[in-house]
């Protein structure tokens, strides 16, 4: 299957819906300091995939990729500290962790397609 355009990547689409969720567990959280961070972090994942696929060579869409993957780290490790400090319950660190799990895996296998 060919891609045409950014828009067209489910792990993108998925993603713009985790930054979606991220500004929405956070939205009422005055540490603005966190916030920005974790919010920073997740917008990263979803711009790197779309930067990278317009750059149109598998070399420097798989850089991209490794940055976007990086990222989905840094909400997660984010998510911990939130889960910490009680600025989201577990049940919501749950969710939000097993959709960064999945995107990082997603992200994973792209790469890896890349390779081939």
């Amino acid at each position: 299957m060919k891609i045409d355009k950014f828009e067209d990547i489910i792990v993108w689409q998925e993603s713009r819906i985790l930054v979606c969720n991220i500004y929405d567990a956070f939205k009422l959280n005055r540490d603005f300091g966190f916030k920005d961070q974790i919010q920073r972090a997740a917008v990263s994942i979803m711009n790197n995939i779309a930067e990278g696929f317009e750059r149109k060579g598998d070399k420097e869409f798989k850089r991209f990729l490794y940055i976007a993957k990086a990222s989905c780290g840094e909400v997660r490790s984010m998510l911990y500290l939130g889960s910490d400090l009680k600025y989201i319950d577990k049940e919501d660190f749950e969710i939000l962790y097993e959709k960064t799990d999945r995107i990082s895996r997603k992200i994973a296998a792209f790469i890896s397609k890349l390779n081939y």
